[in-house]
């Protein structure tokens, strides 16, 4: 894992928690936000694999440790995981990454009981129990900045994964109204939405990927540093006045059609 070749310094002194960060776009995420200067808080079920993606950003020069979570747990773990993070990061956590999601993709009547309920758990309430923790503090200090990952797929209309593409439209939905609810104090809330995007959890299926996006303006699968650099965008002083805007970086999949 290299770090990408950006403009240095942009969150240079900022402190950053990034969900479900110990591998794909997450584990991309944590590292272009370290690139920039963030000390990041890694956050997964993993350990191994979080300490691996700590690792890769300080042999890169870069500060990070990693915050085990489980996103599913009760409300009480995750206020305590929200602490716990702030605890890391000495106190302060000036950008909150909501990434962690599950997607269980099947015909409605297949979704067992168990999984609609894991997704609502990660996909919407921790979310919103974590903004719910870590906001007001940056309200309190006039600055903060909130990112929830989406999907092109809370855009469109699909035969499968209805409550999967329901669960991220949920998220476009609480960025407005966090970002209503938060910006006049300072916290800028957004949400970037990635396309068909190829991470290592799903190489396996790389020429349905292919296919999926053959006819999009990009014609080729989202890469993870391309959504980590949405990101940044959104986390720097470069997007001071963008508030509650889904950012696409979907490589024209939902918003053009060429055949």
């Amino acid at each position: 894992m290299t770090s990408p070749t950006t403009t240095a310094g942009r969150l240079a002194g900022r402190t950053a928690l990034v969900t479900g960060s110990t591998s794909g776009i997450g584990a991309a995420i944590a590292v272009v936000l370290a690139a920039e200067g963030a000390t990041v808080a890694v956050s997964g079920r993993d350990a191994v694999r979080g300490e691996a993606v700590v690792a890769a950003i300080t042999a890169d020069g870069g500060h990070a440790t990693f915050v085990p979570a489980d996103l599913g747990g009760s409300y009480a773990d995750l206020r305590a995981f929200a602490a716990a993070a702030t605890d890391a990061l000495d106190g302060r956590v000036d950008v909150l990454v909501n990434n962690a999601g599950i997607y269980p993709v099947t015909a409605t009547a297949d979704l067992p009981d168990g999984d609609l309920d894991a997704m609502l758990a990660v996909n919407v309430r921790a979310p919103h129990v974590l903004v719910g923790a870590l906001a007001p503090a940056m309200a309190e200090r006039g600055s903060g900045v909130v990112v929830t990952i989406g999907s092109w797929m809370a855009s469109v209309g699909s035969p499968f994964g209805a409550m999967y593409t329901a669960t991220k439209a949920a998220a476009e939905q609480l960025t407005r109204a966090w970002a209503a609810e938060f910006g006049p104090r300072g916290v800028r809330v957004n949400t970037v939405s990635p396309g068909v995007t190829r991470t290592p959890g799903n190489e396996a299926a790389g020429e349905v990927l292919d296919a999926m996006t053959a006819t999009t303006p990009a014609g080729t699968p989202i890469r993870p540093e391309d959504v980590a650099r949405g990101v940044l965008f959104l986390a720097s002083d470069d997007a001071a006045m963008v508030h509650g805007i889904t950012l696409r970086v979907d490589g024209g999949i939902t918003g053009t059609k060429l055949s």
